[in-house]
């Protein structure tokens, strides 16, 4: 399934104003905003987090490279060009969980 595809199953965002990413200690490592051009990452960590108690962690990250579909292939060949598919990787190599907190609109 390509990614566009993918994006009609997953949740919808409309309720959130953003994602945040927190490590180990709660220190905010970066921050998804439902803006065009971000809410197809959005929706991918948001549908992440919700099916795993609020963690990204090595297994939900590849569940995630899975979900981006064609994206993770192009990322991989252009580090930095996807920074949001190049965390789960790093989550992936580096064996760390972060904490996800969900901004609500309002």
């Amino acid at each position: 399934m390509n990614f566009a595809d993918t994006l009609k199953t997953l949740p919808s965002i409309d309720h959130l104003e953003a994602l945040e990413l927190l490590d180990a200690t709660g220190n905010l490592v970066a921050r998804i905003d439902n803006q065009p051009g971000r809410k197809g990452s959005l929706a991918v960590y948001a549908a992440l987090a919700a099916r795993h108690d609020g963690r990204i962690g090595p297994v939900e990250a590849q569940e995630g490279l899975t979900l981006f579909a064609e994206h993770t292939s192009d990322a991989r060949e252009h580090p930095g060009s996807h920074p949001n598919i190049d965390r789960l990787i790093d989550l992936i190599a580096l064996d760390q969980t972060l904490r996800v907190r969900l901004v609500q609109r309002g």
